[in-house]
């Protein structure tokens, strides 16, 4: 344990006297601070739906009568009359539109002079011209829904009935009084759409600057000169905890920088990015454990990745395997996040090299029992301690080995031959 202690002292001043990750961690925890305190320290209500400072009536009064009017941006053509200018400009909004003939429609679009142009044929037919349709191209749909009704108003009128009472009861409001008594999967999903990444990031990049270390030191033979001193398996357990400590001090200064501005600030953005920074206190640590957990279990992997070769430029081909298997998991996750309560993600939840993302995804958007996060952790704490003892055998016996890399196979056999 002393020796452990000796190269985790060693390698954790490394981190904190590398410029680059203080500066870098420093800069993103004071600029995400920065941003959210914009709103108490200047008024962005005409930016953001946020309540804006002192009594703004006058000046919101002077802006209504100077404020331009928008440029006609829509032609419509509609020789027989079915849709109303009130009806158009409820779809398209007051100022926006102008009658046109069809010919001159597609040249001011062709030209890029309008954005599109709608042709009404009847109270079912409608031609849409656009030259480059977005994807939140929502225009279309909102000029369909108003000739729907004009069709509508259109059939009352000629079978006498009345338009207002048949639309009051089949479009009669609902009175929804909602309780969510287990978890708001909407609320949660983007913060632990965040948490996915963040957690996803913190692998691959601490994980290759463990495995780049490894192979560094055996690479300038100071390997041979840090056994003389300790144990193969003592500068593993040092590195891999030291590159823990240090991601755990990087991300956890940026977030409570970040969470802890909104929450002083929150009043002020209104609450509207609650569904990003507003999170629970369970989620924060089930995040600490399992993505904790899922950091030792890879970087003990990345450990004995990076002992298995010589030269540092060998290290992404080392590791491209267990590079593949993060990438799926990852992937997998993303995608069940709209299907937490699923098999797929269940099963997931309990193995060990995606039980860090799946977990804790159940626990921030599902319902999960607290046998199933237990018998999870369980299981993830002791892949943790069993991956570690096999990198400390891999990296034992590949340390010393130089010239072309080892193969892992080769590594097993050895290990089997040994018992």
């Amino acid at each position: 344990m002393k020796k452990i202690l000796l190269v985790l002292e060693f390698e954790l001043k490394e981190y904190l006297e590398n410029k680059m990750f203080v500066g870098t961690t420093l800069a993103i925890a004071l600029l995400g601070a920065l941003l959210l305190c914009l709103p108490t320290l200047f008024d962005l209500s005409g930016v953001l739906p946020v309540p804006s400072k002192g009594n703004n009536t006058v000046a919101e009064e002077e802006t209504e009568e100077t404020e331009e009017e928008p440029e006609i941006i829509y032609y419509v053509k509609d020789e027989q009359g079915i849709l109303t200018e009130t009806m158009i400009t409820e779809a398209l909004g007051e100022g926006t539109w102008k009658y046109i003939t069809e010919e001159n429609m597609e040249e001011a679009i062709k030209s890029e002079e309008i954005d599109a142009g709608f042709v009404i044929r009847s109270y079912d037919e409608m031609d849409y011209y656009v030259l480059n349709k977005g994807m939140m191209d929502m225009e279309k749909e909102m000029l369909e829904s108003v000739l729907v009704t004009a069709g509508q108003m259109k059939y009352c009128e000629e079978h006498n009935l009345d338009f207002e009472e048949m639309n009051s009861i089949y479009n009669k409001e609902i009175v929804v009084n909602e309780e969510i008594l287990g978890k708001d999967t909407e609320s949660n999903f983007w913060y632990c759409y965040i948490f996915e990444m963040l957690v996803f990031m913190m692998i691959v990049l601490y994980g290759q600057m463990i495995a780049t270390a490894v192979t560094a030191e055996k690479s300038n033979r100071s390997m041979e000169v840090l056994i003389t001193s300790t144990t193969p398996a003592s500068l593993l357990f040092g590195k891999v905890i030291a590159g823990a400590i240090a991601s755990v001090m990087q991300v956890g200064v940026i977030l409570i920088s970040i969470l802890g501005s909104y929450r002083l600030n929150r009043k002020a953005w209104g609450g509207i990015l609650d569904m990003v920074l507003d999170i629970p206190g369970e989620v924060l640590l089930t995040f600490a454990f399992f993505g904790l957990g899922g950091f030792l279990f890879y970087a003990f992997l990345h450990g004995a990745m990076g002992a298995l070769v010589s030269k540092t430029e060998d290290v992404s081909k080392a590791i491209s395997g267990l590079m593949m298997v993060i990438m799926i998991v990852y992937f997998l996750s993303l995608v069940q996040l709209s299907n937490v309560d699923g098999i797929i993600i269940k099963v997931l939840s309990f193995l060990p090299f995606s039980s860090y993302s799946a977990m804790f995804a159940r626990i921030a958007m599902g319902s999960v029992s607290m046998v199933e996060v237990v018998i999870s952790g369980v299981i993830l704490v002791a892949s943790i301690i069993g991956a570690g003892w096999l990198s400390a055998v891999i990296y034992r016996m590949g340390t010393l080995r130089y010239g072309n890399p080892i193969k892992f196979t080769k590594i097993l056999k050895e290990m089997k031959n040994d018992k």
